[in-house]
């Protein structure tokens, strides 16, 4: 019998939480998450079914065939019996894995908890693990996303610290022309409610943007992740864009090009300014340089200032520590007798950044004095 995470259970711990997270309804989350619960269930591992919808779905149906099911709890919601998850005889039932399906349903009104994920958090509180399954337009951080590439307003979400909490995360995907195929197939929903999914949620260009929004987001979730863990031996999948400022007016020009390549590419944006320890700043310098981070953030980066005597050194540096992927920097203002004496920073930095691409953008030089007489007057 091969070792798994799930096959013992101690109380004294939190359960462990595998969310199976897709695009889009019909990616086959549910059956995927059946699938690998009866592979366990074969192994010896004691697996449930605490709540799940087939959606009349014929291999879906097949796969919960074999497993337990926990008997739902009635709840009667303005005269009408409603049937719920019962999260206290899952509690009784003590299983060491227990599927949830819908990970971001509202409970009917009456219940203990108001979401279905306050139930699934009860639970691993207690020691027992869960299976869940999301769609990712039901994050709370991309709900204006998705409502701006489907025109759909969702409105059952869930916060993002549950993809930060898992101990698990499996991407089931499938391409926009599959997940249409199921769809036209009568696999996702029922026929009357066919060409009108097409004609909207499920149209081509939406179903792309949202495979890409769902993969981007776990993986950038990996990297926050490894990050915080203190992995430096991980592979960098976003790409991260680092430009650098020096106290000369063409800075913020350099800012807004590195913003726009950061906004093409989907990339975080960091902007860096290294300081000479052995010079002081002027007030016009410090004044840019504060209206040159607060334009920074308005585009949504992070501002960096660090003290070093080798500029060149200290910009390695921070893009080794960040994990830069591109560096924006501006043309040297310096003699051709100065380079030709201590070599250009460039040149230093292509030795430095190997594997990390340098973008020089053109400049003209022009005095700080008249960059702030421009601004104030």
């Amino acid at each position: 019998m091969n070792s798994t995470p799930y096959e013992s259970l101690n109380k004294s711990e939190s359960g462990k939480h595998r969310i199976y997270i897709g695009m889009a309804p019909g990616v086959g989350k549910t059956y995927r998450m059946l699938q690998e619960a009866n592979s366990l269930r074969e192994e010896g591992i004691d697996v449930v079914i605490g709540l799940l919808e087939t959606h009349g779905r014929e291999e879906t149906a097949e796969q919960v065939e074999r497993l337990e099911q926990v008997p739902l709890k009635e709840i009667t919601y303005q005269g009408k019996p409603l049937k719920e998850m019962d999260v206290e005889a899952i509690i009784t039932r003590q299983p060491q894995i227990v599927l949830v399906d819908e990970l971001a349903h509202t409970n009917i009104p009456g219940s203990l908890r108001e979401k279905r994920y306050q139930d699934v958090e009860f639970l691993l509180n207690l020691g027992i693990n869960v299976f869940s399954t999301v769609n990712i337009q039901h994050f709370e951080s991309l709900n204006d996303v998705v409502a701006k590439i489907t025109g759909v307003l969702v409105r059952e979400r869930i916060p993002d610290r549950l993809l930060d909490e898992a101990d698990e995360v499996i991407v089931v995907d499938a391409t926009p022309e599959i997940l249409q195929e199921r769809l036209i197939e009568g696999k996702i929903y029922k026929p009357e409610k066919i060409e009108q999914s097409l004609r909207n949620f499920f149209q081509r260009r939406n179903l792309v943007a949202l495979r890409e929004l769902a993969l981007r987001e776990v993986a950038n979730n990996i990297e926050e992740i490894e990050e915080l863990e203190g992995e430096g031996n991980y592979c960098c999948v976003q790409e991260r864009v680092l430009v650098c400022l020096s106290t000369y007016s063409q800075s913020s020009r350099l800012l807004r090009r590195g913003a726009r390549l950061a906004n093409q590419m989907k990339a975080r944006l960091y902007a860096l300014f290294v300081e000479d320890p052995e010079r002081f700043l002027s007030k016009d310098e410090i004044f840019y340089l504060e209206w040159c981070q607060q334009l920074c953030q308005d585009f949504g980066g992070e501002f960096l200032r660090v003290t070093h005597p080798d500029v060149a050194k200290a910009i390695a540096e921070v893009a080794e520590q960040h994990h830069i992927t591109q560096v924006v920097i501006g043309q040297s203002l310096k003699s051709r007798w100065n380079l030709l004496l201590k070599g250009s920073i460039v040149q230093r930095l292509m030795r430095y950044l190997k594997e990390v691409d340098l973008h020089i953008i053109a400049t003209t030089f022009v005095t700080i004095f008249y960059v702030h007489k421009f601004l104030l007057f």
